[in-house]
């Protein structure tokens, strides 16, 4: 049984050079003599070594898939530039600045230095890293190519989570700009219309009616406001419950998100390119066809194109052509059906999913500033019609005693 290595830490050292000058930085190491011998090496008369603490606000700083993205990447280049595999670690891990990724790549170094290859160290981890990252880890250390593998895994990866933020770019913009609209017409509805209505009550006359139905919607929402907001959290909690705990209700709402107006249109797109990007990666690593088909069905990303993928599957482990098992399902698009069975006539499938997966990541691309372009000025006059109308409401009794007089 191999012996544990020792663990690392981050440390802060404060010194001075051969000339004198004053110097500081971060090291790794795995205590304060042996980080204190290195910089000596270094040509540096340390003065101050000590622990680098776990800062406030990144203490509890989640591992996005954005980071994982940029580690696969590093890794890449490391190995690429002839860099061993557990110095790789220690020189990645002292670059981050988020102490829980750090710890994971401490302990993937730990699992590896003790014996166990690099795939089977990340299967410790499938939180972070799915079975599709960890095969085609796997088949790059058995064909002795680790370094062309984690290039195309990072290329995929980032690809994956740029069209992910596209995607939740579409989405946010219109969330925030609403939120902060219902936020502001709450604020004049709880704060400034009572002010006037207070100043109405005085004038001794009948209130227009218009004026008359925003203080009806001001009076409610002082009242009974709290029902409101309990009924928003319930729905947004029994909401993410369903999500997470029901398939079914995940599957309903999957088709129905497809069948959106223009957000609908970006999801098949980002589906499509998907799974051209997924098959692409997974089949120019010499992964079989079928066995491929397995982790491209659960990158979709949606259960049409996943259902779709696993008919495909069982089809071509018939002996049907990709292309036409494809045409069959009656999901994809013309053009990325045209571009696969070139693809299978020309024997560079991979390459022409690729540029599928490119040609769909640009439709994405160009529909999000499209909607974004289309939804600001709707926004725009939305906002202008709710503060406005409240506007208009409180100060028409004014202009009409104006008129009287």
């Amino acid at each position: 049984m191999a012996a544990k290595t020792p663990k690392t830490s981050m440390y802060k050292w404060e010194g001075k050079n051969r000339q004198g000058a004053p110097m500081s930085g971060q090291m790794a190491g795995q205590n304060v003599a042996l980080v204190k011998a290195q910089l000596r090496k270094q040509g540096v008369n340390p003065t101050k070594v000590r622990k680098k603490g776990i800062e406030l606000f990144s203490a509890g700083k989640k591992i996005k898939p954005m980071d994982i993205a940029i580690f696969t990447r590093q890794m890449s280049t490391m190995m690429k530039a002839g860099v061993p595999l557990l110095q790789s670690f220690d020189i990645i891990a002292e670059g981050l600045d988020n102490p829980n990724m750090r710890k994971l790549v401490e302990n993937i170094k730990q699992d590896v230095a003790g014996g166990n290859s690099f795939a089977v160290s990340l299967r410790k981890h499938p939180q972070y890293f799915d079975d599709l990252y960890c095969n085609l880890v796997e088949s790059g250390e058995q064909a002795g190519a680790l370094e062309t593998l984690l290039d195309r895994v990072a290329t995929y990866k980032e690809k994956t989570e740029a069209l992910k933020a596209k995607i939740k770019k579409a989405m946010n913009y219109p969330i925030a700009v609403v939120a902060v609209a219902v936020i502001v017409t709450a604020i004049l509805l709880i704060k400034v219309v009572p002010q006037f209505q207070d100043v109405f009550s005085s004038f001794g006359a009948e209130l227009p009616a218009f004026t008359l139905f925003v203080i009806g919607i001001s009076e409610f929402i002082q009242s009974k406001g709290w029902v409101i907001v309990v009924a928003f959290v319930a729905f947004v909690f029994v909401f993410r419950h369903l999500h997470k705990s029901s398939e079914k209700f995940r599957d309903t709402m999957d088709r129905a998100l497809l069948k959106a107006p223009v957000i609908g249109d970006i999801i098949y797109k980002s589906s499509v390119a998907r799974f051209g990007r997924t098959l692409a990666t997974t089949f120019s690593a010499g992964v079989p066809l079928v066995e491929a088909l397995d982790s491209v069905a659960g990158a979709t990303g949606n259960v049409v194109f996943k259902n779709a993928v696993n008919k495909i599957k069982a089809d071509v482990s018939s002996g049907m052509q990709l292309n036409f098992s494809m045409r069959s399902t009656g999901v994809f698009p013309s053009m990325a059906l045209q571009m696969t069975a070139i693809g299978e006539e020309s024997g560079a499938l991979d390459e022409m999913l690729d540029k599928v997966a490119l040609h769909y990541e640009a439709e994405v691309d160009n529909a999000v500033d499209g909607l974004t372009a289309l939804m600001e000025p709707i926004i725009m006059s939305v906002l202008g019609v709710l503060v406005g109308g409240l506007i208009i409401a409180m100060y028409l009794p004014i202009f009409q005693l104006g008129a009287v007089v």
